[in-house]
């Protein structure tokens, strides 16, 4: 199949062919590193230690370095499931944001800033951390230097920062983000491994879907101004289409294009990767939820998978905790995972950000068949 046909079809469409296209075979690929760890206790400490010296170390990446973490801290802190703690089941927990400091730190991380786009809120992260029930003075004494930024609206910043999409934009051609995102040497993306209502699962790469500042693409957001104090999420304009960013964004690069969150849920969150590409994913596995990113869907479970994972490029990293959840990370529309979807990991591909081909990725540590636990649909 040319390439032109290929995007013609769309790239998530149809079924992934032996003979791949060019691009296919040329993405980018990295080693993933996987470790087992039963809890968040003791044991985690030497096992991230691990995770990350099978990739080669922190030092090489984030010496002398600003480090920003984006969190996942979906849906508000008052929803929970069965009661338990947000960390154990769709938020990132906190016990792996301490540890991570601690390490980026003792590898030489000049700063470290935690982030996130505080749902329904321009408030400061601290608040909606203490909300979630955390430990926010744990947090500050894990390293030196140690920033909050709520990256819903302009924060701390004085200007928003334009991020061009690498490649051909599906959606939107750059997206205005929060100074956080651009004023930083490294990123990284701290991610569940769960399932998402429309993305089929959600993990490092779609953890950063919550970079883009409601106070710009949120249901309330400033028609000619961003709307410094949002209190709503990014339905209309992410997930249905149904408006416009305010002026301050490029607008849609096709506005005939189709207005489902199937559809464009997956190519924000490709495109996101491509202007704002991630340094390090981390996938928390210990204990997590399937069947949904969060409490508000039904049908919501309660997993234990134990595991860890982490790669320096988000399409390989996820690629392989898909292949962990018993999923076909190569699947079409219509198959597994992507049952209602497109397929995000191949629309990254054709974006050149890194391989689907599980042939083509080293995984150091546990295999994938030792750390297989199988999700819903699986």
């Amino acid at each position: 199949m040319k390439r032109r046909h290929f995007l013609a079809a769309g790239a998530a469409s149809v079924p992934f062919l032996a003979n791949s296209p060019a691009w296919a075979k040329e993405a980018p690929t990295a080693p993933v590193s996987i470790v087992k760890c039963p809890t968040y206790r003791e044991e985690l400490l030497p096992a991230m230690e691990k995770l990350f010296d099978q990739m080669g170390g922190l030092g090489r990446i984030v010496k002398n370095k600003t480090v920003t973490i984006k969190l996942n801290l979906t849906g508000s802190p008052g929803l929970r499931f069965q009661g338990k703690a947000l960390g154990v089941t769709h938020y990132t927990h906190p016990s792996t944001i301490e540890v991570m400091a601690h390490l980026l730190d003792r590898a030489g991380a000049r700063r470290i800033r935690l982030v996130e786009s505080a749902w329904g809120t321009a408030g400061p992260l601290e608040e909606y951390m203490l909300d979630s029930g955390w430990n926010v003075r744990r947090l500050k004494a894990a390293a030196k230097n140690v920033e909050f930024e709520n990256t819903n609206a302009l924060g701390l910043g004085k200007k928003y920062h334009r991020f061009a999409v690498s490649g051909k934009p599906y959606i939107f051609p750059a997206y205005e983000l929060n100074h956080s995102y651009y004023d930083t040497d490294v990123f990284v993306s701290m991610a569940k491994l769960k399932n998402h209502a429309t993305c089929g699962v959600t993990l490092t790469m779609k953890n950063i879907f919550g970079i883009t500042p409601a106070s710009i693409y949120g249901d309330n957001a400033g028609v000619d101004e961003p709307n410094e104090s949002p209190t709503s999420g990014r339905g209309k304009v992410c997930h249905e289409g149904s408006r416009a960013p305010s002026k301050i964004a490029l607008p849609e690069v096709d506005l005939n294009s189709p207005r489902d969150a199937h559809y464009r849920m997956p190519r924000i969150t490709a495109e996101l990767n491509a202007a704002r590409p991630i340094d390090i994913g981390f996938i928390d596995g210990i204990e997590t939820v399937s069947g949904g990113e969060g409490p508000w869907i039904r049908g919501l479970k309660l997993e234990s998978p134990g595991i860890l994972i982490a790669g320096t490029n988000a399409v390989t990293t996820d690629v392989v905790g898909t292949a962990v959840m018993g999923y076909d990370p190569r699947a079409p529309k219509g198959a597994g995972a992507f049952a209602k979807c497109d397929n995000t990991f191949l629309l990254a591909e054709q974006l050149g950000l890194g391989t689907t081909d599980l042939k083509r990725i080293e995984v150091v540590g546990t295999s994938i068949e030792q750390a297989r636990y199988r999700f819903p649909g699986a």
